[in-house]
């Protein structure tokens, strides 16, 4: 297929060029009648740049399967085996189950109380920041509002929780493109050993509370009978690693890229101080937009089918690039612009819908909306010093370190 010479998305060059350069390249792949096979060896793609074919392919899991692996490199089988399998790399009957059992643990009563304590984590986590006055965002208030979020919903004991962070860090660290001679894309997968320590922690948990259910999220997954069959161990460590991994790092990466862009933007910021309640989901919707923390995931096509003006066949790999089509200028006006009030807003930034679409998107929504709340409201003259410190990564948008500061009241 026809191409510019100069974009090369299987190139780990370049995810190390600024952003800017890389939003640029997406435009111009979008304006191509069909999307572009990238070679790589052992790991080719096409890459899917438009809304509408992400969203597409998003809602057809039978043609564009996530399985065997949506990340690169695809988790080996012995480490499915060892770790168990994410929900994420599942589809079908299997994964309908796991995300059956999953959506039950979140009972009425449990989500009512992760709202207030939402609130709670928001007020406390910025007590603490005005004390402190901390130089760096992400460590100080970013990582933690999420961290504490799902660590209090999931019922994991303060003793426990340091040594997790600490695996938190381990397991993502690598993603992102290395430097160094042999360059190449780094993925999620690596901190293997993070993981593994992370799991005889969560396994540990699992057993307490079979013996003494405690009302929380372990409680309900292990304490779980769905169609006369519980989750094995293995099923729940892994889930337990998505939802602390994902669960954390995505709503960390929105949280700092939402100082930032409220301070690049300060009318937004002040029509958002104006009446926080009225414009408080849109401006979310848009720093999840405009930021689109997830990059890309990969699927597999199993059957031959047709799709923005390609014909694609079984073992094929294509890339649903969300960060592409949360820019497509089909769908958005002036898509680069950060407007809070953008109606509609139809972003992929929660994934294109279908079965894979993320369970936790309402639980990020509070996350954010309860902690610009106690930010916007409390200290003076909050502020992003800098730019943002990204990680060269074709996986996340993630943010490593945010200088700022504030005054207090």
């Amino acid at each position: 297929m026809p191409m510019s010479q100069d974009v090369d998305l299987a190139d780990p060059l370049f995810w190390r060029l600024p952003r800017a350069a890389r939003l640029e390249a997406f435009a111009r792949l979008r304006k191509l009648d069909a999307p572009v096979y990238f070679d790589a060896p052992g790991r080719g793609f096409s890459a899917l740049v438009k809304h509408a074919d992400v969203q597409e392919a998003s809602r057809l899991p039978r043609q564009f399967a996530s399985a065997p692996g949506v990340t690169t490199p695809e988790p080996a089988a012995w480490a499915k085996a060892v770790f168990g399998n994410s929900m994420v790399n599942m589809d079908g009957a299997e994964h309908a189950r796991m995300r059956r059992i999953v959506s039950r643990a979140f009972t009425p009563r449990l989500l009512a109380a992760a709202e207030e304590d939402v609130r709670d984590v928001a007020r406390r986590v910025v007590d603490e920041m005005i004390s402190a006055r901390p130089d760096d965002f992400v460590a100080s208030v970013a990582s933690r509002m999420p961290f504490e979020v799902i660590c209090n919903l999931m019922g994991i004991p303060e003793r426990y929780r340091p040594e997790i962070a600490d695996r938190i860090d381990q397991a993502s660290e690598n993603v992102g493109v290395k430097r160094g001679v042999r360059a190449r894309l780094r993925m999620p997968g690596r901190g293997l050993r993070a993981l593994a320590h992370m799991q005889l922690v969560m396994a540990k948990l699992a057993r307490e509370r079979r013996r003494r259910p405690a009302g929380d999220l372990i409680s309900a997954l292990v304490c779980a009978d769905i169609d006369g069959q519980a989750l094995s161990s293995r099923q729940l460590g892994a889930f337990f690693s998505l939802l602390l991994v994902a669960g954390v790092e995505t709503t960390r990466n929105a949280i700092a890229h939402g100082l930032a862009l409220l301070t690049e933007h300060p009318d937004q910021r002040a029509l958002l101080v104006s009446d926080f309640d009225r414009y408080a989901d849109g401006a979310v919707d848009e720093i999840v937009r405009h930021s689109t923390p997830i990059i890309q995931f990969r699927r597999t096509v199993t059957t031959e089918c047709a799709l923005g003006g390609r014909t694609f066949h079984p073992g094929e790999k294509v890339v649903l690039f969300y960060a592409s089509a949360n820019r497509d200028e089909a769908v958005f006006d002036a898509p680069d612009a950060f407007d809070i009030t953008r109606s509609p807003n139809p972003h992929l930034g929660y994934g294109g819908g279908g079965p894979h679409y993320c369970l936790g998107s309402h639980l990020a929504l509070q996350e954010m909306k309860a902690l610009f709340h106690e930010l916007l409201t409390r200290p003076r003259g909050l502020r992003a010093v800098g730019l943002p410190e990204l990680v060269d990564s074709s996986f996340d948008n993630r943010v490593r370190a945010l200088r700022f500061a504030f005054e207090t009241s």
